[in-house]
């Protein structure tokens, strides 16, 4: 029998899952029912947040958590340049203006120099800046917030790759830094919800902000109706909202996944470890992506950073003939400001240096050690070197 393919990330469903989605098929309710507010509330128990907002996926959460913060037409949002496009795209859908912030080359993660040098180049107040937690490693939120609370900005914080990372002193999403944090649930991600994603903010007037805007703006409160509270099928709308709402369906397979994320979390680390050890026997021009101090993450992605030029080869060579020994790999990221969309050419070093080293490789729950050094294999055999 030949030995599947192993792609950089996916799911990992059991029979808890498949019965707890089976239950709401069988229920009332397949949306706007009572599996949202239960999964909030789990969500809450797991960041630390006091309130969660659950929507449709990770893009409608930074969509969200920006318009529910008041980001408007020309407001200036800074956006480090690695990472998925929908960061900075939420703030364009916001009518904002995005200017990016070089990363450190080797964690790909904002940092506060980054920072300080995109916010000099702002022309005008800053309103927002966006830290991104990458495959599984937080940002130095304290410093970032430092910083943006002395430019008077708000914070939202992209957590959608770190859901169970811990800082030391606290946790991805905690709301102790940031005004708000959101989340994705795709399929790659730690847990899965079929498609989905959540807002967490101690705020709970932010809260309730966000739950009117998902479900396009409507609100029952009898407290701010303007027609007569008396009339039983009385709803009015007083905000331009969207439709952002989980299915019940994803809601509760993202709580049953929820429920498991202490496990999944310690078999990602055990896989990350094996990876670490193994790439450190394969020499100086391949290494793990750099480590952040006093943080426990939550790896959501394995980064290795290789110098292609060292092993007189290139990425896109090494990337199809670990496809044809059944590895799938990925790049996080293209950097942002050289997509078409945004055709920003300023130099951001970092951001350059750690595109061209960059290589994503498989990490997921259900992995087995064998398939963890088949991976290292591959990868030596591809790079010319002796076979581990």
């Amino acid at each position: 029998m030949s030995a599947r393919f192993l792609p950089y990330g996916r799911q990992s469903i059991d029979q808890a899952d498949i019965d707890a989605v089976i239950r709401v098929l069988k229920s009332d309710y397949l949306t706007t029912g009572p599996e949202i507010g239960k999964f909030e509330t789990a969500l809450c128990g797991a960041t630390g947040a006091v309130e969660a907002v659950a929507c449709s996926n990770g893009t409608s959460a930074l969509h969200l958590a920006l318009a529910a913060l008041g980001v408007g037409e020309g407001d200036i949002c800074i956006v480090p340049t690695i990472t998925f496009m929908a960061t900075a795209n939420a703030v364009r859908y916001c009518g904002g203006r995005v200017i990016f912030a070089d990363v450190d080359p080797d964690t790909g993660l904002m940092t506060r120099a980054t920072l300080a040098d995109a916010m000099a180049r702002a022309d005008r107040p800053v309103k927002a800046v966006l830290p991104v937690h990458l495959a599984g490693q937080c940002c130095d939120m304290a410093a970032i917030a430092d910083l943006a609370g002395e430019a008077g900005a708000v914070i939202v914080e992209d957590s959608c790759h770190a859901l169970g990372s811990e800082r030391g002193d606290g946790r991805a999403g905690d709301g102790r830094y940031a005004d708000a944090a959101t989340f994705s649930f795709h399929p790659v991600k730690t847990i899965a919800a079929g498609e989905g994603g959540a807002v967490t903010t101690n705020d709970a007037g932010l809260a309730d902000k966000m739950r009117r805007l998902r479900s396009h703006g409507v609100t029952r409160d009898p407290a701010e109706l303007i027609g007569d509270p008396s009339e039983p099928w009385r709803q009015e709308f007083h905000d331009l909202g969207w439709n952002y709402r989980l299915p019940d369906i994803c809601a509760a397979l993202a709580r049953s996944q929820l429920s498991k994320l202490d496990e999944f979390k310690a078999r990602r680390r055990t896989i990350a470890d094996i990876y670490d050890h193994s790439l450190a026997r394969l020499g100086e021009h391949i290494r793990p992506a750099g480590r952040m101090p006093d943080q426990s993450p939550c790896w959501h992605l394995y980064v290795a950073l290789i110098d292609f030029d060292a092993f007189g080869t290139t990425r896109t060579d090494v990337v199809n003939a670990l496809r044809e020994r059944g590895v799938g790999t990925q790049i996080h990221y293209i950097p942002v400001h050289s997509q078409k969309l945004y055709d920003d050419h300023r130099h951001f070093p970092g951001a350059e240096a750690w595109y061209q080293r960059c290589l994503t490789l498989p990490l997921f729950y259900g992995m087995t050690n064998d398939e963890i050094h088949r991976v290292v294999r591959a990868l030596s055999d591809v790079l010319g070197m002796r076979a581990l």
